[in-house]
Formats: C-alpha cells, structure tokens, sequence
C-alpha cells in the first residue's frame, strides 16, 4: 500500500458529546488499510461505551495505529511514546487514568520490544487482531501488560460491531472497505507479508453487507482495500470463482451506489475481467493506481516483482485501451541495492513512456526481516537522493501537466466536505483530483456538473455548470 502518513487525518475523530463516557484518541500512520483499521477499532470500542476525540490530551485511551513500509517507521512510534509517558505520568499524579495502546504494523513487528522499551504502554495489537481490543483492554486494567500478535485463527470482520448510520454518515459520503489482507508477493523491499500475512479474501456474502450498509446511511463512493486488492478472489453468486472484476460487476448493481474505486493493485493480478470492468462499469473510476517500482529488469527482477518493464508498459497500452481516459498513478523506489545509473535511466524513460497523473516515490529503506537488507552494493545516501529529486520533478511535471489538461473540461464531481472558503465546496474528480467549487453545505453528497476553470498546486477550480 502507499505510504500517506502526512495526507491522512485521523479518521474516526469526532466531538465527544457525553461527558461521562471514556474518550479514545486514534492517531493513524500509514496506508488507507490502517485508515479503514482505524474507523473499524472505533467502531469496536463504542460497543464498550468509547467515543473519539480528536486530540490526545482529551483522552482517556490513545491508539498509535502503525505502519511499518519506510524507514525509521518504529522510531517515529517510540518518540511519539515517550511524550504519551510523560502526559501519562501527570495523569496519574492528578488520579486520572490514561491508558496507551500500539496496534497495527509496527506492533506486529516488535511485539514485546515495544513493552520492553516503553513503560507506559499497555497493551499491543497486530492487525490481525484488533476485534479482541476490548477483551485486551479489561486486562490491562486489571493490571496485565497484554501482547496479542498472533495470526487469528477467528475472521476478525464476523467479531467487529456494526455501527448505526447516524454514526456511518457522521463519516462522510465516501468510505473504505477493506476486501482483501496479506500479500503473497515477497517483494525483496517489503515488510508486508511479515506484518499483514499472507493473502486472505474476505467472503462475497460479507462484502456485500458491508457496502450495502455503507450506502443504506448515505454513502456515495466506496473505495475497495487491499494489500494486493486485484489478487481477491471468491465463490460467487452462481458458485463460481471470482475475481476483483467480477466483485466490481457486482458492487455496480447496488442502488445509490454512484463510484467505485480500489487500490493498491499488483501488475500480475491485473486480468481480462478486471480490465474489461473498466470498459464497461461507469460507476469505477477511471483512476488506477499501479505500481512498477522501477524501470530497470534486472532491478524488477531483484526486487522480485515478477514483471518486466516491456510487460508493465503493455499491460498499461491494455488498459488504456479498454478505458482511454484513464488516469495512472504509481510507486517508485530509487537507489535499491546495485542500481546503477543507467537502470536509473531506465526508470526514467519508463516513467516518459507511461505518463502519470499522480505518483509516489521514495528513496530505498532497508527493512529489517527482508531479504532486500542482506544485499549488498547499498547505494550511497547521496546518490538516492540526487535520484529521488530527479524522479520527483518529472513526476510533478507529469502531475501539473495533467491537471492543466482538466482546464475547459466538463466533469462530474462528487461533493465531499466544506472548503476553506465561505460558500465553497470541495468535491473529488473522476481522477482523485481535490476540487473546489462555490456550493451550499446542504449539497454534500451530491454529484455536480463542473467546468474546470483553473489548477492549484494540488487541487483544481471549478464552475458549476448546468447540463
């Protein structure tokens, strides 16, 4: 998944309007998974008489929900620990109770590190099991520093509450859903299969609660989830096997349900069904976030992706084909072990080749636990980020040529949330573009026709136009 720790908000916060219950504060790092993670965990603990709040110090439970894909991910975790400490120090000096919790990616990884070298944590949730958050919480307060970091053998989606749509639309018109956990992969740079496991599909039957209750209380757009989203797989409605294309079919058919989207996509899962969703669905999107990493094959190969670059870019020709509309964002990493300048080169030139509309790219961070960290012919610090600053001005030219190709067109937006100005509306693209456009608050939710009439540096401006 995409590493967006600085673009996501925390995702469950809301006023707490009973004075008497405990409040839960849930910082998000990561992903849009640890987004989905983290509304599911709220959910788990209002069963048990939580609310959120948005800021720690109001709280009587902080969660650092945690990812584990770059560098020094567990650093950030144990500096943010170190100033709950101290806030929990005065807390118990004052008689009052503040209890801390590390769940997701980083706790799957350091387990009982975490208990050792932080004091003030209670307790630690993999995300295989953050259902039993509650059960874990009742014994750390009866004195128990609790580690639960097993692979569950329960489905934690059949233990997790249902919210009520008061509390579904209190979340806004657009939701995540999480189809698909683990990857199967080993890619040599990552840690996810260590952390998340290996592939798991949600069932059909299950899936199609969720996103009915979704969009039952008011939700619009539904973005399916998964480390390897396109590799889900199911028994269908007819008892056959099916795909992430024949799920989208499906998904299509829900009344109110007006956008579809998914991420994060592996090329090796991208079939025929799935390209042939494309063509055909008018509710998915048509943005597509891919990731080739590199352009060079033998450092594709090294990184055991398991695709060329030649067959990245046809596969690309494919989908444009079906959907010549279709807007591509990826993920880079620059400076993997032994990566020449010329294997640079050709990333380069695959990024000219394909064109993006967005994009996101890194310097390589080795992982501890992956085989990419017992290579050797490390590239120099330098070297990445010389590399990386090349990469991303070709990318952000590639990003502001494509948003200055928007001006003059006549889109459909989603109205999402209140913009920054009075009477303003922000609303989202076909492409995931943020746009603001002058529209009443009562209007969130809606589906408007626009003409683009300028670009910001990462939004776009809009009329409204009557069609």
């Amino acid at each position: 998944m995409t590493d967006q720790t600085a673009l996501i908000p925390n995702p469950v916060a809301q006023a707490a309007d009973r004075t008497n219950a405990r409040k839960v504060f849930i910082k998000t790092y990561g992903c849009q998974m640890n987004v989905y993670d983290s509304v599911r965990m709220g959910d788990a603990l209002a069963s048990e008489g939580y609310v959120t709040t948005d800021t720690a110090e109001d709280a009587d439970l902080v969660l650092l929900n945690t990812c584990h894909i770059r560098e020094k991910a567990a650093d950030k975790v144990y500096s943010a620990l170190g100033r709950l400490r101290d806030m929990k120090k005065e807390r118990n000096a004052e008689g009052r109770e503040l209890m801390i919790g590390v769940t997701g990616c980083v706790a799957q990884a350091e387990g009982e590190e975490i208990l050792r070298r932080s004091s003030a944590v209670d307790v630690v949730i993999g995300p295989q099991t953050y259902h039993r958050l509650p059960q874990a919480l009742k014994r750390a307060r009866q004195g128990e520093r609790v580690v639960d970091t097993d692979y569950a053998v329960e489905d934690k989606f059949e233990h997790l509450p249902v919210p009520d749509k008061k509390v579904i639309r209190s979340r806004g018109v657009t939701s995540f859903l999480t189809v698909q956990e683990g990857c199967d992969k080993f890619c040599t740079f990552c840690v996810v299969p260590y952390t998340r496991g290996s592939e798991v599909s949600r069932p059909l039957a299950q899936i199609l609660d969720e996103a009915n209750k979704l969009v039952d209380a008011g939700v619009r757009e539904i973005t399916l989830l998964g480390q390897n989203v396109n590799a889900w797989h199911g028994t269908g409605l007819d008892g056959s096997s099916w795909g992430l294309g024949d799920l989208l079919y499906r998904l299509a058919e829900i009344p109110g349900l007006a956008r579809l989207r998914y991420t994060t996509s592996h090329p090796r899962d991208m079939d025929d069904r799935l390209i042939e969703a494309h063509r055909d669905l008018r509710a998915l999107m048509p943005y597509l976030h891919l990731p080739v990493q590199a352009g060079s094959d033998r450092v594709l190969k090294a990184m055991n992706r398991r695709h060329t670059a030649e067959e990245y870019v046809r596969l690309i020709e494919r989908i444009r084909a079906a959907r010549p509309d279709i807007a591509l964002s990826g993920d880079f990493i620059v400076g993997f072990p032994g990566e020449t300048d010329a294997e640079f080169e050709d990333t380069l030139k695959l990024v000219e080749t394909v064109r993006y509309a967005q994009s996101f790219s890194f310097k390589y961070s080795t992982r501890p636990g992956t085989p990419g960290a017992e290579l050797g012919s490390q590239v120099a610090e330098e070297v990445k980020a010389e590399r990386l600053e090349r990469l991303q001005a070709l990318l952000l030219k590639q990003q502001l040529e494509f948003a200055e190709s928007c001006v003059g067109k006549v889109i459909d937006i989603l109205l999402e949330k209140p913009g920054r100005m009075p009477e303003q509306l922000i609303g989202r693209s076909p492409w995931l573009q943020s746009v603001n456009v002058d529209a009443k608050s009562s209007q969130i939710g809606d589906i408007i026709s626009v003409r683009i009439v300028g670009t910001g540096p990462n939004s776009l401006f809009a009329e409204r136009i009557e069609r």
